[in-house]
C-alpha cells in the first residue's frame, strides 16, 4: 500500500482539523507545514511533529507531498493553487470559498483548463456519515424523481453558501445549474473574512429540470441549533415524488420513504468533532483514490466548484440586473461585485 506524504500551507485554527483527520487514515502522514505566521506554523509542528517552514514553494521542493491542503483566507488561495500546480503536486485541496470575485474565478478556469494536479474544494460535509444516508436514499430511487431542494445556511453565500450549494448539487446527482434567479440586501459583510452581501436568495433551475430555494444570512430558516449561533443553522432537504431527505448539520436528519422513517439527531455537541474529522478523512481519501485513479474523480473537484461559484456570481449579476440570469451565455463583468456593493447599499 503506498504511503503518501501530505504538507499544510495555513496553519490557522482550521489547519488542526485537516491534520487530526489522518488519524483515520493509515496509509498517509502529515510531514510539514508552512504560514508566513511564524508562530501559527510553529505550534502546529509542536502540536502534530510535523516540519515547519515559512515558505511554501521551499516545503514543496523539499517535501515533495503527494497531497497539499491549502487552509488560508480566501485573498490568498488563487496564488498558492497556481504555484502547487506549476509545482507539480499531484493533488491539492483548497478550503472554500474558492473565489472571492470574478478575476480569480477566470484564472483558477484558466489553471483548472491546463493543470495536471488534481484539485478538490473542502466541502467535506459531503462525506459526513448522516448526510451520505439521506443522499443514497435519494439515489436508491426509492424515494422517485428529486422535484425540488430547500437549502440554506445562517452564514452569507461567501462563508456558507458553497457549503450548502455543493451539499445540495450532491443530493440531485450534480446535476448542473442553468438558470438563476436571486436578489441580495445589506452591506455589512461585504468587506468582512468572507465578502459577501450579508443576505441572499436565490431560485435555482437545474440541468434536470429540479428547481431549488437557496437562502443564506439572517433570512434563511433556523435549524434547532443554538439561535444565537448563525454558523450552525445549515440545512439540506430534498423533496421526491415517494418521500424526502432533510439533514442539519448541527441538529438532525430524517429521511421519509415506502419504507418508513429513518431518522438521528446530535444528543449533545460531542458528536459533532468526532462525524467532522471522519468527514473530512473520507474527503482526503476521496483525494488521495483521484490521485491512483483518473476515473475516481472527488466530488468536490475543481471543476465542480468552480460552476459553483458561478453560480454565486449569477445571483449577484441577477440582483444587479434584476432578472434571471442564464449560465449558458453568462460573462460576468470584472466590476460586479462593485456593482454589487453599490446596489445592495442603495
Amino acid at each position: 500500500m503506498a504511503k503518501y506524504r501530505v504538507a499544510v500551507i495555513g496553519c490557522g485554527g482550521r489547519s488542526g482539523p485537516h491534520i487530526e483527520a489522518y488519524k483515520h487514515i493509515k496509509n498517509a502522514e502529515v510531514v510539514a507545514g508552512c504560514d508566513v505566521n511564524k508562530q501559527n506554523v510553529e505550534e502546529k509542528a509542536k502540536e502534530f511533529g510535523i516540519k515547519a517552514y515559512g515558505d511554501a514553494a521551499e516545503m514543496i521542493k523539499a517535501e515533495k507531498p503527494d497531497l497539499v491542503h491549502i487552509v488560508t483566507p480566501p485573498t490568498a488561495r488563487v496564488e498558492l493553487i497556481r504555484l502547487v500546480s506549476d509545482l507539480g503536486v499531484p493533488g491539492a485541496t483548497c478550503e472554500k470559498p474558492l473565489c472571492t470575485g470574478v478575476r480569480d474565478w477566470r484564472e483558477l478556469c484558466r489553471i483548472a483548463s491546463t493543470t495536471k494536479t488534481k484539485l478538490g474544494v473542502c466541502h467535506q460535509f459531503r462525506w459526513h456519515e448522516d448526510f451520505v444516508k439521506c443522499r443514497k436514499a435519494v439515489a436508491s430511487g426509492k424515494l422517485g424523481e428529486v422535484l425540488f431542494l430547500d437549502i440554506s445556511a445562517g452564514m452569507n453565500i461567501s462563508g456558507q453558501g458553497t457549503h450548502i450549494l455543493d451539499y445540495g448539487m450532491a443530493l440531485n446527482g450534480d446535476s448542473p445549474v442553468v438558470r438563476v434567479f436571486g436578489t441580495a440586501c445589506g452591506d455589512s459583510d461585504m468587506k468582512s473574512f468572507h465578502p459577501a452581501p450579508d443576505t441572499t436568495v436565490g431560485y435555482l433551475l437545474f440541468e434536470n429540470g429540479v428547481r431549488g430555494l437557496w437562502n443564506n444570512g439572517t433570512t434563511a430558516p433556523q435549524t434547532y441549533g443554538d439561535p444565537e449561533a448563525c454558523w450552525q443553522h445549515v440545512r439540506a432537504g430534498a423533496y421526491c415524488e415517494k418521500g424526502r431527505v432533510e439533514w442539519e448539520e448541527f441538529a438532525n436528519w430524517e429521511i421519509v420513504s415506502p419504507d418508513g422513517i429513518q431518522q438521528g439527531r446530535f444528543d449533545d455537541g460531542e458528536d459533532w468533532m468526532p462525524k467532522n474529522l471522519r468527514a473530512q478523512a473520507a474527503f482526503h481519501k476521496a483525494m488521495f483514490d483521484w490521485i491512483e485513479d483518473d476515473k475516481k474523480v472527488a466530488g468536490t473537484n475543481l471543476k465542480q466548484s468552480l460552476h459553483e461559484w458561478q453560480v454565486v456570481l449569477a445571483l449577484y449579476a441577477s440582483t444587479v440586473e434584476r432578472k434571471p440570469v442564464e449560465l449558458a451565455t453568462f460573462d460576468p463583468p470584472d466590476d460586479l461585485f462593485d456593482q454589487l456593493a453599490r446596489v445592495v447599499k442603495a
